[in-house]
């Protein structure tokens, strides 16, 4: 009998153990990749400066600029528990740079139920000084709130006289400074990329459909709505609404 008893408790201390072997979390490093596309085909910076894109309202169109900001990067557990990697990342095409954000910080594998990050910065990190960010000129001057740009797209455009213009859509927190007091209205915003199980070392690779900054649900004019947007709280509102679909996770590989 005492044998038994000894074999059923070695038996359980090893399933046990295994089972806690198992449940332990290796520490992991993460990477995200950033690229970019119009309605499926490809876009980098060597396809900037020709008009050769048409949106959703039938203008033609180029890009000579293109550069966004990302933030709080978020692994959340189905119990609510959330790991956040340091830091902001600056992404510019334009220049073919900082399409990569390696995390310095690294996370626990497992089953997460949500990862997300944000789209430009949530107010908590809006109006902190960044120094790199000045010496980038993406700040937002004090007359509209201060603050930080979320995104600078800008090209040319045929108008409705067949003239080639040009087209400045910067996205930033949303300001009515017809009101006293200014009003305000955040226009930051959550990519959910879903559910995602890490077994170890992880490239997320994510696409942004630059078309879609001009379509859903919002059919952009741009011979209405070239410039001076920063000021228009309408099209900031806007911009944030077709925002919603830019963004997709195309793969993830480990």
């Amino acid at each position: 009998m005492k044998k038994l008893v000894s074999i059923v408790f070695t038996y359980l201390l090893i399933t046990s153990c295994s089972k806690d072997n198992d449940d332990v979390a290796t520490q992991v490093n993460t990477t995200f990749n950033f690229t970019h596309n119009w309605d499926g085909t490809s876009v980098s910076n060597t396809d900037f400066n020709t008009i050769q894109y048409t949106n959703a309202n039938g203008e033609q169109l180029s890009i000579t600029k293109l550069r966004y900001l990302i933030s709080k990067i978020t692994f959340q557990k189905s119990n609510g528990e959330k790991t956040i990697l340091d830091g902001y990342h600056l992404i510019d095409v334009t220049n073919n740079s900082n399409l990569e954000f390696i995390s310095t910080s690294t996370i626990p594998s497992g089953n997460y139920s949500n990862v997300y990050f944000t789209f430009g910065f949530d107010n908590d990190a809006n109006y902190n000084n960044y120094q790199d960010l000045n010496s980038a000129s993406w700040s937002v001057p004090a007359m509209l709130g201060g603050g930080y740009h979320f995104m600078q797209l800008e090209g040319k455009f045929i108008d409705n006289t067949t003239t080639e213009t040009g087209y400045t859509y910067h996205t930033i927190k949303a300001v009515d400074n017809s009101k006293t007091p200014q009003k305000f209205q955040d226009t930051f915003f959550k990519v959910d990329l879903g559910a995602v199980t890490i077994t170890n070392n992880a490239t997320f690779n994510i696409e942004m459909n630059i078309a879609e900054w001009f379509k859903t649900p919002n059919t952009w004019d741009l011979n209405a709505l070239n410039n001076i947007l920063m000021p228009n709280f309408n099209a900031q509102v806007m911009m944030f609404e077709n925002g919603q679909n830019v963004f997709s996770l195309k793969s993830v590989t480990q």
